[in-house]
Formats: C-alpha cells, sequence, structure tokens
C-alpha cells in the first residue's frame, strides 16, 4: 500500500524552503570548507587538522624554496614560500577538495624556467594571472571532467621528462659548480656543466651535502616514514655550514659553499603587500607571446590539481568537486602572483601526508599555510646559513619520485601506438619545452585514436548475420537480422558499424564502385551509428549526390537521436528527404518495395525497436 507523504506548511511569516533539486544544483557550487562547516566541525576534527597542518607545513617549508629557487633566473626562495602561503590558504578555503594541499611544485619548473629566461618575472606574473584566468573559466564552463580524456600516454611522458630535467637542473648547485645560470635548454646545460667542471672542478664540500642529504631523506624515508626527511636534512646541512664555516671564502677560497645568505641576502621577515607591478610591462604583443606558455601552466596546473584530488579520493573516501577545484586553483594562482609568488597546484606528496597525519578537512591546508608564514616571520634570520646543495638533494628526490619508472615500463607492454605517444612526450618534454610536448603528445594521441575507431568501424554488405542460436552462441539472436527480410531485386543494403566520423568517410565513398551495377534503391543501415561528424555528413552528402546521379534512390535506416539532429542542422535531412529516412529496417524495406513497385509486407512479429524513439 502506498503512502502519501504530506509536507507541512511553514509557519506564518516565514519562506518556504527552497526544494530538494535547488539545493542540489547549489551543492556542487559550493567550497568543500562550507559543506564541512554546515555537516558539524567538532574539536576532535580541529586538533588533528592541527597536527596534520603542522606536518605540511615543515614539509612544505623547504619545498617551497627549492622549487622557487630552481624555477628561473633570479627567482627567490621567498617566492616559493609566499606561493604556499596564500595560493595554499585560498586554494584549502575555497578548494573542492577536503583534504587537497597545494603549493609551489616541481612540475612547473621546466615551463617556468624557460618563461623567466625569456620573459624576466613580469614575464612569468602575466603568464600565471593569464593561467589563472584560464583555469576560473574552465571551472565555470564545468570542463573539471575533461580533463580525465588526456591519455596516459601523454601523462607519463611529460611527467617522466619533467623528472629528467628537475635533476638535469640540480647538477649545478649539487656538484658546487662554479658558473652563470645554465642554459634552459637540456644538451645546453650538459655542455655548459662539462665546460665548468674542465675548468674549475667540482666543490666536494657541495657535492658531499648533496649527496649526504640525499642519503638522509632516503634513510629516513625507509625507516622512519613519519619524520619529514627534507627539513632534517635542510636542518643538517645548516648546522654543518654553520658548525665548519663552509661558507666562508676567506677560508675556503673556490671550494666556499653557497648559501640562501652568500646568493640571495636572506628571507625578508615580512608578507609583502599585493602590488601590480608586473601590469606596467603588460602589452598586446607580450600576451599574445605569452599566450602558449599561460595555456600550459593552466593545463598542467589543472591536471596536477585534480590528480591530486583523485588520489586524495581513494585516500579518504571522498568525492571532490573538480569545477570548484579548479576556480579556486585560478583564484589561488591570481592571488599568488600578486604577492610576488609562483604558480601553485595541487601537491600530492604534501597531500598524501597530509591524509596520514590526520588530516580530514580543509582547515588542515589552511593550518599549513599559516604555519609556513610563522616559520617565515620567526625563522627567516637562520635561513642565510642553508647551503644550496641541500636544496639540490631535496630536488633529486623529488625527480626520482616524479620519475613514474614503473608506469614507464608498464607501457612497454601496451600497444606500439601507445608507446610511439609515451616516448614522442617524454622526448619533446626533455628536448624542446612542455608547451610542444603536451600540444603534439594529444594530437598524436588522438589521430592514433582515431585511426583505431576507423579500424573498427566497417561499411560493408550485410553478407551473412546469425540467423538463430545455436549451441555454441545460444544468446546471439538479432530479431531484426536482414537474413530474415526478403529484400527485392535492385535493393542493397550496406551498414555502418561504429562511429561515422572522418576517420570511416572514404570508406563510404568507395561503397557503390564495389558493385556491379548501380541499384535501384541503396539502404544503410545505421543502428549502430551512436555518433556522426562533419565529415561523415559531407562524405553522406557526396555519396547521396553519387546516388542521385546514377539513379538510385538512398534510403537511411535504423538513425539515432544525434545523428538525426546533426544531419537535419547540416541541411541533410532536406536533401535525402524525411520519407527516406526510418528507425528501422522493416519500413526502409517496405519504402524500397513501393519504389521497385512491390507490395509492402508487414513486420515480422519478433522484430524490435531499433531506435530510442520507436520505444515509447
Amino acid at each position: 500500500m502506498s503512502q502519501l507523504n504530506v509536507v507541512p506548511p511553514p509557519p506564518a511569516g516565514q519562506a518556504p524552503a527552497p526544494p530538494a533539486s535547488v539545493l542540489h544544483r547549489f551543492d556542487r557550487y559550493l567550497p568543500k570548507t562550507l559543506v564541512c562547516l554546515r555537516e558539524g566541525y567538532g574539536r576532535t576534527f580541529f586538533w588533528s587538522d592541527l597536527a596534520a597542518g603542522l606536518t605540511v607545513g615543515v614539509i612544505a617549508l623547504p619545498l617551497a624554496m627549492a622549487f622557487a629557487i630552481n624555477s628561473g633566473p633570479g627567482l627567490k626562495p621567498e617566492m616559493g614560500l609566499y606561493t604556499a602561503i596564500v595560493a595554499g590558504f585560498l586554494v584549502s578555503l575555497l578548494g573542492g577538495s577536503r583534504v587537497s594541499v597545494a603549493g609551489p611544485t616541481g612540475a612547473f619548473m621546466p615551463i617556468l624556467y624557460a618563461i623567466v629566461a625569456r620573459h624576466g618575472y613580469d614575464g612569468l606574473a602575466i603568464a600565471t594571472v593569464m593561467a589563472g584566468a584560464i583555469l576560473i573559466i574552465m571551472g565555470v564552463a564545468r570542463l573539471g571532467s575533461m580533463i580525465k580524456f588526456i591519455p596516459y600516454p601523454v601523462t607519463t611522458g611529460f611527467t617522466a621528462g619533467i623528472a629528467v630535467i628537475i635533476f638535469t637542473s640540480q647538477m649545478k648547485d649539487l656538484l658546487g659548480l662554479t658558473m652563470g645560470d645554465p642554459p634552459p635548454e637540456f644538451l645546453l646545460k650538459w655542455v655548459d656543466y662539462y665546460h665548468a667542471v674542465l675548468k674549475h672542478g667540482v666543490n666536494w664540500y657541495a657535492t658531499a651535502i648533496g649527496i649526504g642529504g640525499v642519503v638522509v631523506i632516503a634513510l629516513l624515508r625507509r625507516f622512519a616514514p613519519r619524520i619529514p626527511g627534507a627539513i632534517v636534512a635542510v636542518v643538517l646541512a645548516a648546522a654543518a655550514v654553520a658548525v665548519f664555516h663552509l661558507d666562508d671564502k676567506t677560508r675556503f677560497g673556490n671550494q666556499a659553499v653557497e648559501t640562501i645568505g652568500s646568493k640571495f641576502g636572506g628571507i625578508p621577515q615580512t608578507l609583502p603587500r599585493p602590488s601590480f607591478e608586473f601590469a606596467r610591462s603588460i602589452s598586446y604583443q607580450k600576451v599574445r607571446e605569452l599566450i602558449p606558455e599561460a595555456t600550459t601552466i593552466a593545463v598542467l596546473a589543472a591536471i596536477e590539481s585534480l590528480l591530486c584530488c583523485v588520489v586524495a579520493d581513494g585516500m579518504i573516501g571522498g568525492r571532490h568537486k573538480s569545477n570548484v577545484e579548479l576556480v579556486a586553483q585560478g583564484v589561488g594562482n591570481i592571488a599568488s602572483t600578486l604577492f610576488g609568488g609562483i604558480p601553485a597546484t595541487g601537491a600530492i606528496a604534501r597531500t598524501a601526508a597530509n591524509i596520514k597525519s590526520g588530516g580530514r578537512t580543509p582547515l588542515a591546508g589552511m593550518i599549513h599555510a599559516v604555519f609556513v608564514l610563522v616559520c617565515m616571520l620567526l625563522l627567516a634570520p637562520l635561513a642565510v646559513k642553508i647551503p644550496m646543495p641541500v636544496f639540490a638533494s631535496v630536488l633529486v628526490v623529488v625527480a626520482w619520485n616524479m620519475s613514474e619508472r614503473d608506469h614507464f615500463k608498464t607501457l612497454f607492454r601496451a600497444p606500439r601506438s601507445d608507446i610511439a605517444v609515451l616516448l614522442t612526450t617524454f622526448g619533446l618534454t626533455v628536448l624542446t619545452d612542455l608547451t610542444i610536448a603536451v600540444g603534439v603528445g594529444m594530437i598524436l594521441a588522438a589521430m592514433l585514436f582515431m585511426k583505431r575507431m576507423s579500424e573498427v568501424t566497417n561499411v560493408g554488405a550485410i553478407r551473412e548475420e546469425i540467423e538463430e542460436s545455436g549451441p555454441e552462441f545460444p544468446d546471439l539472436v538479432d530479431p531484426n537480422s536482414i537474413a530474415k527480410r526478403d529484400v527485392p531485386p535492385g535493393v542493397e543494403v550496406y551498414e555502418i558499424n561504429g562511429p561515422f566520423f572522418f576517420g570511416v568517410a572514404d570508406r563510404l565513398k568507395d561503397t557503390l564502385r564495389g558493385l556491379e551495377r548501380p541499384p535501384k534503391v541503396f539502404i544503410l543501415r545505421m543502428r549502430r551509428v551512436s555518433a556522426i561528424d562533419a565529415t561523415g555528413m559531407h562524405a553522406l552528402d557526396e555519396f547521396h549526390l553519387k546516388c542521385r546521379k546514377q539513379g538510385t534512390t538512398l534510403l537511411l535506416a535504423g538513425v539515432h537521436a544525434q545523428p538525426i539532429f546533426a544531419m537535419t542542422k547540416y541541411g541533410l535531412i532536406d536533401k535525402i528527404g524525411e520519407q527516406n529516412l526510418f528507425g528501422n529496417i522493416d519500413d526502409a524495406l517496405n519504402r524500397a518495395r513501393q519504389i521497385v513497385g512491390q507490395q509492402p509486407q508487414p513486420r515480422p512479429p519478433t522484430a524490435v525497436p531499433e531506435v530510442a524513439r520507436e520505444r515509447t
């Protein structure tokens, strides 16, 4: 027995509650911070988030400085701290994930280095603001789900390529080489390293600190994974420099170890005011030049942040809001630039550390940003003794973790086309730049996908079909089999199996050439054509004209909604005629019988609807 639920009217003077559907639609745009507050936030959550935020803050401190220093000539360590503070706070506050932590990452280093080398920091700032705007537009346009269509070999290829570039870029500081800023080009870097070693040799104190840092991080990860190895390595290295005065050039000469103090003069103990100084460099020509780089930053930020959210969802059993996350990433990147920072995105390692440390709401990410700010305000004078080689050791470990070595090897067991995409993207990332690599990788992957689709889509005469079930295939009965129909003389029935797009168009053009004589009626069965594109419609238009010239009437059978809508908009239905468009093969055969002068036949009782509009 059904039960009627009566909703009582609201009290007098109180507006009625909005419908649940309206609330559900609005909920899609709410940041996770508001969702968590709406669900209720208690003391237990706070203490867990506090512990996690402090832990992630400790991890973020050396990484933020290391990424900034190595993201371009002239960039300073505090720029990474500003990014972790501003972007980290805003992305957690406004983002679509409960636990994702944002900040500067190694993935940006190659593209940022190239931008700074060509356009200076002002060019990077302009590109970052443009990228932030693109991210906001992507989120508002609800393109968050589109990122998942980037092929796996492309992401693996450019990630592994970035790892190689990061490793290569650290050789100067890791070995303490006496040279200027290395060029952005991969091969030229190694040429400069070679000449620097020949001319000045290796700084063995710097090398010992760098290799020692790698060993410390690796050992702690192996035997004490809860202890952040990067910060331990930085503290030990700074202590060694302070105790043994390894930065004293009067004592060690060219073997003195370079530090933050000797290279940058220290770190300011304040967060700068928002500034639009970079806007003076904006011009139409500059914006045009930076569009490819800004697009690459935006796409890379979107990929990294949403991948980070997916990883976090798997660890906590949650579900992120991809479009809200993209908007937050855009806002965070724009704000970071105003405070003198660099691009930011979701950081998988810091997010994983946040979750493992007990973080369960966005407050943990905000606490991490506040902790970095407090450390910068209170401990900045101590940073002058941090040696540059230890930052190199941190980034060497980051490169190793980014290398995707297991996934890279696994993909070599994939089809050759995927291997080609992987190696092309990897090679272009290393030898050219990320903008070209991602673009070419996507185009190559799309072309190979179309080739595969055209191989599984065929156009041909219906010669044999399963007429009845048997012991081998008991369920493979086709109630609309053409073998169960009477096809009149002078009528040819062909079928397209699969999407009808540009990769298949040529096959349709060759169909009539294979016939000995033109038929009176040509039925093109499209029950398995789920979609058609402009090239497919153009080919069908030319095929129709060819049929008319030969005196053949073209009939379309089993046409689904998308092809009908597309062909109507294209004007193709008007040319073929609505009287020649059918939802099933039986009506098409009766139309053919009418054309050749035969009587129509009733539809077999076993027939079933072929398209959705016939099922109602």
